[in-house]
């Protein structure tokens, strides 16, 4: 699919460079002197020129919407194809290498972010969720194979239609890592053509992906009759009930068994996860802080945290509830929010930092991520973990002081482990995985190996001193920057035949066969979790955007539940989604190549 000279519209209007896979630039008289010298001795300073000047237009493109509606990052994509159709090139190793290293960023930042919650969903819906999920990926693996066989169209066009009409970036770049595995031993052209095509494909079918999912939604809730405002309603009142937020009680302790008891030894206290924070004896008018260690006396007043679940249990076993707010009674007792950043405290419980006795302060609750948990003494803390320290000022002081509390090392990157994890995750991606029937052993690659040790990474989060931690703003920051990259290198390499592929013979196939791949697999997944399982419809909104691994469709399913509700089941099936597209893609060049 090279297209002669003479139809390259760069060269035939004499001012684009084409380096050196696209023609000579001396070819070019118009081409002024000072590009032609940069692309020809300085091709690093001219690679980053180019891809800089991609992503600028890339992202202001990425601004615009039509009701609500925009191309958003894969902007970048068409700003690439623009550019590489009009001749603009850059040296083919320094493409490769900038394609493969920001792929390797997106993914391994996303694994970071999301892995945390993967394994915590799967204790509730989420196993449904993501069997409904890998239903939606294995549905397009078995459409694309079929759509191969019936229309005749090249199979390697088929897996970039594949990769594109579910918006996946990572699957295209194992896909191209595939075949230019098995390409080896062909003649260079034959390999570059292979190679092309993946991506040219994937080009063509984005579109048809992003504005197939949202024509699936919107399709869903025709057939259903859904009312999205009752919906949301329903999905909220479900989410609160399955979560038991941490609220206080008064008690008045009335149980003469536990009358001269320490806290800590009152029976079941730890079993059902309450914590007492506060506490006004008898035969004194001030609130004092509250310790394992403190002793409590029939007619005492007691401050007591937990869920009201345990609340009502520790109730029964200390008394009876009390109209005295100790919360608001005289004493030198305050609360702090503090959280942990020092090494040496990090991976040990609660019971063995002993802050009670040594400085005579109570941790009572602790908020990690979203979910706030009572502080256990088993509780182990990680890095970032936001510690409600209950105490006076000075102790509450040095208590802070030792679980580090600083601001900064949590907004710090560390390098270190970022760059150990990435060298894991690509080894881990060389490792071959053979199957039965297939010519060559399947590999996670780069977009595989970095995304799964960085889930496993963020669940894992310390081993010694390395800390697998990275600020919420660096994480954006760098796993925008690797798929500005991938898909600016993926556009400039597509970029030359973009046009003709559309225009010519296969382009409104290939079209029809993305738009195909995109929305019966979620048609067919959306109605037997609607009709049969009875899924809300604001988690199948998440399910269907996240299986597809598109943000602009979350973005749309967002805006009607008017609320951030489907991104639950979003980043509940993302990782899992994202795995399987990639080791799909890899699966379909083997089969097409056999």
């Amino acid at each position: 699919m090279q297209l002669p000279r003479a139809f390259n519209p760069a060269l035939r209007m004499g001012f684009v460079p084409a380096c050196r896979n696209g023609g000579s630039l001396a070819e070019s008289p118009r081409v002024p002197n000072w590009i032609l010298k940069m692309a020809e001795t300085q091709p690093v300073a001219w690679a980053v020129l180019v891809l800089s000047a991609v992503a600028v237009a890339g992202l202001a493109l990425s601004s615009l919407k039509v009701r609500g509606i925009g191309p958003g990052i894969a902007a970048v994509l068409f700003a690439g194809i623009a550019a590489g159709h009009f001749g603009i090139r850059i040296e083919p190793e320094i493409l490769e290498f900038v394609r493969e290293f920001g792929l390797v960023l997106f993914v391994f930042t996303i694994g970071l972010q999301l892995g945390p919650g993967f394994f915590a969903s799967l204790k509730n819906n989420g196993a449904r969720l993501n069997a409904l999920a890998a239903a939606v990926v294995a549905l397009g693996v078995a459409l694309t194979v079929l759509l191969v066989a019936a229309t005749g169209i090249n199979p390697f066009a088929g897996v970039g239609l594949f990769t594109g009409a579910t918006t996946n970036t990572p699957a295209l770049g194992a896909a191209q890592q595939t075949v230019a595995i098995i390409a080896q031993g062909n003649t260079a052209a034959a390999e570059a053509n292979r190679a092309a095509l993946p991506a040219l494909a994937y080009a063509v079918g984005y579109p048809a992906g992003i504005f197939g999912i949202i024509a699936a939604m919107l399709a869903l809730g025709k057939i259903f009759r859904i009312d999205p405002a009752k919906e949301a309603a329903e999905f909220d009142a479900a989410r609160k009930k399955g979560t038991e937020p941490l609220v206080r009680m008064n008690l008045v302790v009335e149980n003469p068994n536990l009358d001269g008891l320490p806290i800590g030894e009152i029976p079941g206290r730890r079993e059902i996860e309450v914590m007492v924070s506060r506490i006004k004896h008898t035969s004194r008018d001030s609130v004092e802080l509250a310790t394992e260690q403190t002793t409590i006396h029939t007619g005492d007043r007691i401050l007591a945290i937990g869920t009201a679940k345990h609340l009502d249990a520790f109730r029964l076993i200390v008394g009876r509830k009390s109209g005295m707010d100790l919360m608001h009674m005289p004493g030198r007792v305050a609360f702090r929010r503090v959280v942990a950043t020092r090494k040496e405290v990090l991976g040990k419980t609660i019971a063995e930092l002993g802050l009670d006795s040594l400085y005579g302060v109570t941790i009572t609750r602790v908020l990690r991520g979203d979910v706030e948990v009572t502080a256990a003494p088993e509780l182990r803390l990680r890095f970032g973990d936001f510690l409600h320290v209950v105490g006076d000022e000075e102790h509450i002081a040095k208590a802070a002081a030792v679980l580090g509390n600083s601001l900064r090392a949590l907004n710090q990157t560390n390098f270190i482990p970022i760059f150990l994890g990435i060298l894991l995750g690509v080894l881990a991606g060389m490792v071959p995985f053979a199957f039965p029937g297939l010519p060559v052993p399947v590999r996670l690659g780069l977009a595989g190996g970095p995304l799964v040790l960085a889930i496993l990474l963020s669940r894992i989060r310390q081993i010694g001193s390395v800390v697998w931690f990275m600020p919420a703003t660096a994480n954006t920051a760098i796993r925008e920057m690797g798929i500005i990259l991938f898909l600016a290198c993926v556009g400039l390499k597509a970029g030359e035949n973009f046009l003709p592929a559309i225009l010519g013979g296969d382009g409104l196939l290939w079209l029809g066969c993305a738009c195909a791949i995109t929305t019966v697999p979620l048609l067919a997944v959306g109605i037997f979790a609607r009709a049969v399982l009875k899924t809300n419809f604001i988690d199948l909104c998440g399910l269907l955007s996240g299986s597809m691994t598109d943000p602009p469709a979350l973005a749309f399913a967002n805006s009607v539940a008017k609320s951030d509700s489907p991104s639950v089941a979003y980043a509940t099936v993302y990782p899992l989604a994202m795995l399987l597209r990639i080791l799909a893609a890899q699966l379909l060049v083997l089969l097409f190549a056999r």
